[in-house]
């Protein structure tokens, strides 16, 4: 996995995180999905490079 990729992953991650509490501050519960779901992206994009890294292997 390239740093370049872990970077976005992470930043879909912290993005999602930062998202959630602001809705869970404001009682928005349209935000605080939307920042479930893109902490799940993250989640989903580093799984899916890591399986690439172990078939290079």
């Amino acid at each position: 996995m390239s740093t370049e990729d872990k970077a976005g992953n992470t930043a879909d991650k912290v993005k999602g995180k930062i998202k959630e509490a602001a809705g869970k501050a404001v009682g928005n519960e349209r935000l605080q999905a939307e920042g479930k779901a893109d902490q799940v992206k993250g989640d989903a994009k580093q799984a899916v490079e890591k399986a690439k890294d172990a078939f290079k292997d």
